[in-house]
Parts: C-alpha cells; structure tokens; sequence
C-alpha cells in the first residue's frame, strides 16, 4: 500500500500544479480583459471564451482533486449516528456510487462526447480551437475519479479512513 500512497501523493501534487496553472491563467485573462474595456476601451474578443474554458477546465479537475482528497462536500449528520461497523458499509457504498458514477457519467459519456465533437470538426467560436480538446476533462477526471474511489476503497476496508 505504501507504493499506491506515494503515486496518490504525487498524482495529487501533479493535479495541484494543473490547477494552479490554470487558475493563474484565469486570472490573467480576466485582469487583461478588465484592463482592456476600462483603460482602453476596447475588448479583446478572446478573453471570454478562454475565461470560460479555463472554468470549466479548473472546475472539473478541481472535483476529481477534491475527491482524491476526500474534501467534497458530504452531509454527514445521519452517518455520524451509525456504528463504525455500519459506516463503513456506508462508505464503501458511497464509494461504488461514485466509482459508478464517474466511469457512466464522465468517462463513458464524455469519450462519446469528446469523439462526436472531434468526428464533427466542431470549434470554438473566437479561439478556433476544437472542442473535444475542451470536452477531454471530462473523461479524463472521470478516470482519475475512478482511480482515487479504487484506492479509497482500499483504504476502507485496511481501516485507514475512517470518516
């Protein structure tokens, strides 16, 4: 388990560094688009479209983050009235649900949705970019979303989370 605890580390480290990157470039765009309107009024037509792209870049991979991480939000109030015996049922379920999840829902449906985009040439309007590439966080936070609930899963049952 200590090999599958040191790539946990550094896969978290990795998606870490992504989103920081991305979140700076995010503010940048949208500081060089407040400047260009109000200084020099004048917009920049690429500035929204990649505003919103990085969004929805850091949004998605900022939830696989704090899955890995267990910080998504959870409202425990009944699962804190269970025995430790029933709570990790409880969590090991929750952790199939969202295994399932991910792999239906983001991994499944965004491979169709990344490969319909690409088949079909569809591009951003400004940036010109197609927008499978956009479209690829999808499936590829789903897989990592998979992997932590793998990993979780395992540490539920060696008793090592228990929460």
């Amino acid at each position: 388990m200590k090999s599958a605890d040191i790539i946990f580390d550094k896969v978290c480290r990795l998606m870490e560094i992504i989103l920081i990157v991305i979140f700076g470039l995010l503010v940048i765009d949208v500081l060089s688009q407040v400047f260009s309107r109000y200084i020099l009024n004048t917009s920049f037509a690429f500035t929204e479209e990649l505003a919103r792209f990085s969004l929805i870049w850091m949004s998605i991979l900022g939830a696989a983050y704090l899955n890995g991480k267990r910080m998504h939000l959870s409202m425990d109030f009944l699962y804190q009235k269970f025995s430790e015996k029933t709570r990790k049922k409880v969590l090991l379920f929750i952790e199939c649900c969202i295994f399932l999840f991910a792999l239906i829902v983001m991994v499944i449906g965004g491979f169709n949705l990344v490969y319909i985009t690409l088949h079909l040439e569809q591009l951003s309007g400004t940036l010109r970019i197609p927008l499978g590439y956009i479209y690829a966080i999808l499936p590829a936070s789903g897989l990592l979303i998979m992997c932590f609930s793998v990993y979780h899963i395992f540490k539920i049952n060696a008793n090592q989370i228990i929460d």
